[in-house]
């Protein structure tokens, strides 16, 4: 048997969904393909951001003045801060979709603790966060990843 991307989030096998979770499943499904758009998009704005930082970065080495000196680079620290955030936070999305998709429990876990801190970035992160927590805290979103406590 040969190592499978993601198994590390493996903590019960595989198993076929029943007739009466598949509508849920497939909201399962949705919520992971949204967690790989969004963190695609947000490391894809990560990126530029990076650039910016960069800019400035450059800026800031450039001027000889003293006062836009510490401008430049007060705004070149902003940015490449918020940019390695965004990559990160980007990345470790798209790292939770996959495995939820195949019912990692590990991923239902990551996922909850991800969609709840989305919650606070407005607008579509709150969207992702509600549909999120909904799907995943439902009863049938639970028998979907064998979890027995309510």
């Amino acid at each position: 048997m040969t190592h499978q991307p993601f198994d590390d989030f493996n903590v019960v096998p595989n198993r076929q969904v029943p007739a009466q979770e598949h509508g849920r499943s497939t909201h399962v499904d949705f919520v992971g393909i949204l967690f790989i758009v969004w963190g695609a998009l947000t490391a894809l704005v990560g990126l530029s951001t990076l650039a910016l930082g960069v800019g400035a970065a450059s800026l800031a080495s450039s001027m000889n003045s003293s006062g836009g000196h510490v401008a430049a680079g007060l705004t070149a620290a902003a940015f490449l801060t918020l940019a390695v955030i965004a990559m990160i936070w980007g990345v470790g999305h798209v790292l939770i979709g996959f495995p939820l998709r195949r019912r990692r429990p590990g991923a239902r876990l990551l996922a909850l603790m991800a969609g709840s801190i989305d919650l606070l970035l407005l607008p579509y992160g709150t969207a992702l966060g509600c549909y999120t927590l909904w799907v995943l805290l439902s009863e049938q979103g639970k028998a979907i990843f064998g979890v027995r406590y309510s």
